[in-house]
């Protein structure tokens, strides 16, 4: 099991940079650690606490979709589940930032340097508790505790604001989703970041099942038939394509959501990210909903 502190095996790659007190590795002494990020959510919260990793996976896709700043500047690992392991030996990394997603790459990973993982994303279990908590373990092992304290309040501050502003809002339930193709849509449960973004502020998902933590949309569009009342959310841009599909499509357009306008499109989101991409989604979820 991948844990949230630095492995013992990645411990012997620590050098100069940390000490070992009982059973762990000290934090950091410089604030400024050079990192380098497998995981997206990892990445959002480095850059939350105030520390842009020097690579990370799969970066121009990520410039797309993060609710952080992903610098030209920061080099591109390639695929997330298949780091090129020379560009990152290349970057010369402190700390390699990664999560249970990809512990199976984790021994590659600690030949090069230690590594910090968190169990982000696991199913049947909410995972917006996890990347505020995320905010404070890291900043503590990077030896910036009241950066990570500091943002975590701001956050959950902004949150809280954001459910008093939704109180009004919930006369239906919502069904968030990304939409694959014309055919398929990815449903976003109470296991995942949007579904955490609900229910921190208040509103009713109607997807109860768990969300399939896939790269893909495996749920046919026609399971949106069997939630006429509901609210439909789109998070992230529906290609122009696919719009046009839609738009011709009797399934999509005989939805009672769609025939009623009860259709919200929202900006490029991250599903996979960390507490910014959580505070954003908030944040485009109640305007929505308040233009309603």
């Amino acid at each position: 099991m991948v844990t949230g502190v630095l492995t013992r095996r990645a411990f012997v790659g620590c050098g100069a940079l940390a000490l070992w007190s009982g059973g762990a590795c000290r934090a950091f002494a410089q604030p400024q650690a050079r990192l380098a990020a497998i995981d997206w959510g990892m990445y959002e919260t480095a850059v939350a606490i105030g520390v842009t990793p020097v690579a990370v996976a799969e970066r121009i896709r990520l410039a797309q979709v993060s609710a952080v700043r992903v610098p030209g500047s920061v080099a591109d690992l390639g695929l997330r589940g298949a780091p090129n392991l020379e560009a990152l030996s290349l970057v010369a990394p402190d700390l390699v930032l990664s999560s249970n997603f990809y512990g199976f790459i984790t021994p590659q990973l600690e030949r090069i340097a230690p590594v910090y993982a968190r169990d982000l994303f696991v199913a049947g279990e909410a995972p917006l508790p996890k990347t505020l908590v995320a905010l404070e373990t890291l900043a503590a092992q990077l030896g910036m505790a009241d950066a990570g304290r500091t943002r975590r309040a701001g956050i959950e501050a902004e949150l809280d604001a954001l459910a008093r502003r939704a109180a009004s809002l919930g006369d239906r339930a919502i069904c968030l989703l990304a939409i694959g193709d014309a055919r398929h849509v990815q449903m976003f449960g109470a296991d995942s970041l949007y579904g955490g973004v609900l229910t921190r502020l208040g509103l009713s998902n109607g997807w109860s099942e768990g969300t399939r933590f896939a790269f893909t949309a495996p749920v046919p569009l026609a399971r949106l038939a069997d939630f006429p009342d509901a609210r439909i959310v789109v998070c992230g841009a529906v290609p122009v394509a696919v719009r046009h599909a839609l738009a011709g499509s009797v399934l999509w357009n005989s939805l009672p959501a769609v025939r009623a306008g009860r259709v919200h499109f929202l900006p490029d989101e991250n599903p996979f990210g960390g507490a910014p991409s959580a505070l954003r989604l908030a944040r485009h979820v109640v305007a929505a909903l308040e233009a309603a």
